[in-house]
């Protein structure tokens, strides 16, 4: 089993010399690859598109559980992984084996020949050749960067698109970097003759999304329109045109994930296919897996770093908008103790708008360069960011001196590990 997840490691790394460019936003390449497959994607039945900024991941780990809470199986495509590549094929009802992505990867390798495509347009096409070959009643799929022109867009009919919250990110892939362009990107080719469904947005950034989708042929459901949810003592309410729900807190920290769960069952509840009860809705939130996204660190290596009195908390938010709502679940802490960050991010972000949220939200930052990456901004260069704005801050060399060294300094300190989901799977594959 070991010769198979090296031998994966050794394809992987062949993956990413088949084009230049990490990102090239284009769907010929895809479309040639899968085209020489046979086309798997005109197999695909009852798919669920969603996209977005944030809260992508969220929403596809409601989904699955709600569907299999009801007795579905569901496929899932998720990127990008967090601990280990397999966590990207979820196929009915499970992560793919090693043994299953060594063949698949060898034998969608072996049909591109060489061919040039990125590594994400690759991963995409195998995607869609494994789950038509798994037999599922749904398959939800995580779209990539913005989505227009994405690697998941090749598909003809879906049963639904849902936009998640949209902010700034990704600029450098635009000619402008404004939140026009990304709107634009992200709704204005979502299939028509479906239905979109639309999450709690900014004002302004709902005004833009409606107005693009405006022509388009879907049903809209649109939070605040035809949906709706408000945090309660023990839970939330939930209400949509065919009633309201009263349920628990879900296993998922956060009162943003509140909205992002909301925005699921408002999918599910309009999908009149599938039988979903209340009873599916109310037992699924509170057993939703969704790692890397505060998650609290309760046991493993991590533990030994550190003091008993010590918490550990880990998010992958990486852009301005992740940092606002992750930074209010900070205020509302309210435990007395000093927060500090431990922060790694990746080099093509807005570090000066994301750090400047959280001043005077954490004590002390701790820049870290991010292990097993390439595309990362120095650690030297994200402390001078902090200290620009005031924030106490300085580097490390490890991310276990991080840890060991903060509980010295501070044996009752909340560690809270952001900046990307690469260094949140790092810290997790530590742990």
């Amino acid at each position: 089993m070991q010769m198979k997840l090296m031998n994966i490691e050794k394809i992987l790394k062949r993956l990413l010399q088949l084009h230049p460019k990490s990102i090239d936003l284009s769907l010929h390449r895809i479309k040639r690859l899968l085209k020489d497959l046979k086309n798997p994607e005109k197999k695909i039945k009852n798919a669920i598109q969603v996209v977005g900024t944030n809260g992508k991941y969220s929403c596809c780990s409601t989904l699955r559980e709600i569907f299999e809470t009801a007795n579905y199986k569901v496929n899932m495509n998720i990127s990008p992984s967090l601990k280990k590549f397999n966590e990207r094929y979820y196929l009915s009802g499970k992560y793919i084996s090693d043994h299953e992505l060594y063949d698949l990867l060898t034998e969608v390798e072996k049909i591109n020949n060489n061919q040039s495509i990125t590594f994400h347009e690759f991963i995409c096409a195998c995607f869609f050749l494994a789950a038509s070959r798994n037999k599922s009643d749904i398959n939800i799929l995580e779209a990539g960067l913005f989505f227009r022109l994405d690697a998941s867009n090749v598909l003809d009919k879906n049963i639904a698109s849902i936009v998640m919250p949209i902010g700034i990110d990704h600029k450098d892939f635009l000619k402008k970097g404004t939140i026009d362009e990304i709107v634009y990107e992200k709704c204005s080719h979502l299939l028509g003759k479906s239905q979109i469904i639309v999450s709690k947005q900014k004002k302004d950034v709902l005004l833009k999304i409606k107005n693009i989708i405006s022509k388009n042929s879907s049903k809209k459901i649109i939070f605040g329109e035809n949906y709706s949810f408000k945090k309660t003592t023990n839970g939330f309410l939930y209400e949509d045109k065919l009633g309201k729900m009263s349920l628990p807190s879900p296993n998922l920290l956060g009162d943003f994930q509140i909205g992002n769960i909301s925005t699921a069952i408002a999918a599910v509840r309009n999908l009149d296919q599938f039988k979903i009860k209340n009873s599916h809705i109310k037992k699924a939130i509170i057993k939703i897996r969704s790692e890397g996204r505060l998650q609290k660190i309760k046991k493993g290596k991590l533990r030994n770093f550190v003091s008993k009195n010590n918490e550990i908390l880990i998010d992958g938010a990486h852009n301005p908008l992740a940092a606002s709502v992750v930074s209010k679940y900070l205020e509302k802490l309210n435990s007395g103790k000093k927060i500090v960050m431990l922060l790694g991010m990746m080099s093509n972000k807005d570090h000066k708008e994301f750090i400047q949220i959280f001043k005077n939200k954490v004590h002390s930052i701790i820049a870290l360069n991010i292990p097993n990456q390439e595309n990362f901004i120095d650690k030297s260069e994200l402390t001078k960011i902090a200290k620009s704005f005031g924030i106490p801050s300085r580097a490390e060399d490890s991310i276990q001196s991080a840890f060991e060294n903060v509980a010295k300094e501070n044996s009752d300190a909340i560690i809270f590990c952001t900046g990307s989901l690469y260094f949140a799977g790092e810290i997790l594959n530590l742990n």
